[in-house]
């Protein structure tokens, strides 16, 4: 894609990728990829589409590979003084889980709006939630922690060694599905789309990668176009995919966005609802709206461009509360 931004001086390698990779291994599960052959997406699509079913990573989701490539980084004395981090949900989750892979503490700071079940399952890992009225406050908790408790800050989707994380789901994606035509990734700050776009370009640059975003939060479409990052407008994002929602973007992440991705399309959160329907209807699996985001792209504003082609579809996430998913699935079903 194109843009003004200043072109990263640190950049990943398919060296780096291999290394992070091995690292993982021990850790990190490989996800199962599925021939997704409902006539509800061939037929409007003509594609092939193949679902990367990331969420049944450790955690609940993609999170859990940028987030253990961070802390595996931290020399033993750092790592022994604990992490902090801050988000919504999925990423604190991941945080939690490191941390207890890794022997350490986590005290990860949440946004008071954050889905209960999902404060629950950081504790249920082992990790500390803090929560504050906003995201905005939520970084300076962060900060402060960092700062006064000497944790090591652990960033929801910026710089090298979390873009090496989530490169490694497009180096697992392409060896386990060779020859797809396109991927679909879901985007929020960038770390997922940053890395699994860069390990594609490495691997297989014939194949083209879509970022998805939700239309309430367009804040990597926006720095896309400016070439530098941008902010959430005053009065913050406006989607129920929560995940896919940061208040800002950050230059590394931003810039390997902008070298990797083919395009960047937005679906609204009513196409998110309805792929979340299909998908439980058509594929029994239960994700949160952020990972329906792929197919709501593919049955949206991709459906012609991705006509006939072999398609990879990543399913980033499931940590939702049975009340909300339940709510959310009860709609989109009417939307069927």
């Amino acid at each position: 894609m194109t843009g003004a931004a200043t072109p990263t001086s640190d950049p990943l390698s398919l060296a780096d990728i291999e290394a992070t990779a091995a690292a993982l291994a021990p850790h990190i599960r490989e996800t199962p990829v599925w021939s997704w052959r409902d006539e509800a997406v061939v037929g409007p699509t003509g594609a092939a589409p193949v679902l990367k079913l990331e969420l049944w990573q450790h955690a609940g989701s993609f999170k859990a590979r940028g987030a253990l490539s961070v802390m595996q980084g931290l020399d033993p004395r750092a790592l022994a003084r604990g992490v902090t981090a801050v988000s919504a949900g999925n990423h604190a989750i991941a945080v939690s889980w490191a941390a207890s892979v890794l022997g350490t503490s986590a005290k990860v700071v949440m946004p008071k709006t954050a889905d209960p079940f999902r404060v629950e399952r950081c504790r249920g890992l082992g990790g500390e939630p803090v929560l504050m009225d906003d995201v905005h406050r939520a970084f300076a908790e962060a900060q402060r922690i960092e700062r006064e408790e000497g944790r090591s800050f652990v960033h929801p989707f910026e710089g090298r060694r979390t873009a090496l994380g989530t490169a490694t789901l497009g180096r697992e994606l392409l060896g386990q599905v060779p020859d797809l035509d396109a991927v679909i990734v879901p985007v929020g700050g960038g770390g997922l789309a940053a890395g699994v776009a860069t390990a594609i370009r490495l691997i297989a640059p014939r194949c083209e990668v879509y970022g998805v975003e939700p239309e309430g939060n367009d804040v990597m479409a926006r720095s896309l176009r400016s070439g530098k990052p941008e902010r959430v407008p005053e009065g913050g994002a406006r989607t129920i995919a929560d995940s896919l929602s940061p208040p800002y973007t950050l230059p590394y992440s931003l810039d390997l966005c902008r070298r990797g991705l083919t395009d960047l399309v937005l679906v609204s959160d009513d196409a998110m609802r309805a792929a979340l329907a299909l998908l439980f209807r058509s594929a029994k699996l239960a994700v949160e709206p952020a990972g329906a985001a792929s197919t709501a792209a593919l049955l949206g504003p991709l459906r012609d461009r991705l006509r006939g082609k072999r398609v990879g579809l990543i399913v980033c996430g499931t940590n939702i509360s049975p009340t909300r998913y339940a709510e959310h699935l009860a709609r989109g079903s009417d939307l069927l």
